[in-house]
């Protein structure tokens, strides 16, 4: 990585979900040429093929129904920077042509502009696909595999990598404790990161996060080894997560299973609502909405916030 950084040629990141591409990324961008210019992600697999080429490359005014006004694509508002096509494995071949001319040209034209736009960017592409075998496979174009792979990063999973656990989930300690608003919290327990360092991690790097999260969340510290054996049995799928719910009929609805979530991480954090808005992931106003649509009482005096 350290490498590659300075150098403007096309990366290809390539690694399991939850290894980390968009960090590399990120880092490539940070240490490159242009770090003050713009680091645009665009996910390939999220967006539909009808509107990928216009969210690649843009579009002009009345280019189809609904384009009421001009639109920058990824590419013209990444210029001089880095984009992040993410998931490129997940391009459809008609727009897989677009790109391959751009990478050639340094040019786009947006969807319904009879002239082209010089755009000065670097290509750093993610995936979690073979892309060698979909080229063999006619999935993949095989001029725009090379021309994306200038230099490959390959990213192994964190079962391959587990000495880098401790410093990991030292990371992940100091983040959520910040994010949290916690007091310190001691250095995980040497029985803890044994456990961390044995577990096979399906969902690598990112699944470690969860599992530190939802420790601190439960128990306050990462000391306690029966707590983390218990939440990567949850995690590996040994134990049904719908088992710890109580039953209502025969299944809970989605609204049942919401309230009950959002009770407990209320409980966990002693009715700060701020900290319970972190964990969930939502803006505290939102946490008020949720509240009142799902009936939960938020009793001022153990807000704590």
């Amino acid at each position: 990585m350290a490498r590659v950084a300075p150098l403007p040629i096309p990366v290809l990141i390539r690694g399991e979900t939850g290894t980390g591409k968009e960090l590399i990324a990120r880092a490539l961008h940070r240490f490159g040429v242009h770090p003050e210019a713009p680091f645009v992600p665009l996910n390939c697999g999220a967006i539909p093929e009808t509107l990928l080429e216009s969210e690649l490359f843009g579009h002009r005014k009345g280019a189809f129904t609904g384009a009421d006004r001009d639109h920058r694509g990824a590419v013209e508002a990444a210029r001089g920077g880095t984009l992040l096509l993410d998931e490129v494995g997940e391009l459809p071949l008609a727009v897989q042509v677009k790109l391959l001319r751009f990478l050639q040209s340094g040019e786009v034209r947006p969807v319904g502009s009879d002239r082209m736009i010089e755009a000065e960017v670097r290509v750093v592409a993610a995936t979690n696909r073979d892309l060698r075998a979909e080229v063999t496979a006619g999935g993949f174009r095989e001029d725009l595999y090379y021309r994306l792979a200038a230099y490959e990063i390959v990213l192994p999973p964190l079962r391959d990598r587990s000495s880098d656990i401790p410093a990991l989930v030292d990371h992940f300690r100091r983040r959520h404790q910040e994010r949290l608003g916690l007091e310190d919290l001691p250095p995980a327990s040497t029985e803890v990161l044994e456990a961390l360092q044995e577990h096979s991690w399906p969902g690598n790097v990112r699944e470690l996060e969860h599992v530190v999260q939802r420790a601190i969340v439960d128990g306050g510290s990462l000391s306690d080894g029966r707590l983390v054996k218990s939440l990567l049995v949850v995690e590996s799928g040994e134990l049904d997560p719908a088992e710890t719910f109580p039953r209502i009929g025969d299944f809970l609805t989605l609204e049942e299973i919401e309230k009950l979530h959002i009770e407990a991480v209320l409980r966990r954090c002693e009715g700060n609502r701020t900290r319970a808005a972190a964990i969930l992931g939502i803006e505290r106003k939102s946490l008020y909405r949720k509240a009142k649509r799902l009936g939960i009482t938020l009793d001022a005096e153990e807000d704590g916030s």
